[in-house]
């Protein structure tokens, strides 16, 4: 019986072709591996195939685009996933190893992870690999030149469709929030940042690293604009750092 072929999500960094890893660059030249990519409709190109090919790669003999629509329906979903894996597991049973291409990082908010595991479900003997790469929100703030995190700071990483009453939750506790997918609620976004007195401590930024690059400082121009879904805001929380911090340092000052 024929070994099967390995699964391995290649993680490509968010937009820019330099920051493909040396172990990516490495599987991405195996002319014998087939290359699997997301696209989100049938209209649209694949991201993550358009950062490889950005990279100078050639096309392997063997490709495949894979549908993961854009959805929040759970049954639709599931539909696509079965799909993906009903179409890339012939390959690896037949002994091919099939790279999955992924814009930023493979365990960040990727799809992969459910291919992943549907395809273990349907057979246990799929052995899956995962290269690491750069995070669209650290790439960010190179790109914004400010630092993420420092000293003991506290990030919060949320997906923006969680709500402005989940942010409400967390701005006393961190130092910084991380906003992805901040297409559908942009405005509301701009109105909630005014309303706390953070607009002038955020930072939006879309399709990092891409040609098409954008930074907006001034956030409330963004107001009634369509914005790409590759995009996030990088809020730092002032008011945090100045109180608790202070009050913080103050407390272990009067302690010694």
């Amino acid at each position: 019986m024929t070994a099967p072929g390995r699964l391995i999500g290649v993680s490509l960094g968010p937009g820019d072709p330099g920051l493909i890893t040396r172990r990516a660059w490495s599987e991405l030249q195996r002319t014998e591996a087939a290359w699997t990519y997301p696209i989100r409709s049938t209209k649209t190109e694949s991201y993550a195939l358009d950062i490889a090919l950005r990279a100078g790669l050639p096309l392997p003999p063997q490709h495949q685009p894979l549908l993961f629509p854009m959805t929040h329906d759970e049954e639709k979903l599931t539909r696509h996933w079965l799909r993906a894996a009903d179409t890339v597991l012939p390959l690896l049973q037949a002994g091919r190893d099939v790279l999955f291409l992924v814009e930023g990082d493979a365990s960040t908010y990727a799809t992969f992870g459910h291919l992943a595991r549907t395809l273990r479900a349907l057979d246990a003997r799929v052995a899956v690999d995962t290269i690491p790469g750069v995070n669209a929100f650290t790439a960010a703030c190179a790109t914004l030149q400010q630092p993420l995190a420092e000293q003991d700071d506290t990030v919060a990483i949320v997906p923006a469709a969680y709500g402005v009453s989940a942010l409400d939750r967390l701005l006393p506790d961190f130092d910084t929030l991380v906003l992805l997918k901040v297409k559908p609620l942009i405005d509301e976004l701009i109105g909630w940042l005014q309303q706390r007195g953070l607009l002038t401590h955020s930072r939006f930024i879309e399709r990092c690293g891409a040609p098409d690059e954008r930074v907006v400082t001034d956030l409330p121009s963004l107001r009634g604009q369509k914005v790409s879904y590759l995009s996030l805001m990088i809020v730092k929380n002032p008011g945090r750092i100045r109180g608790e911090r202070v009050r913080g340092c103050l407390k272990k000052e009067t302690t010694v």
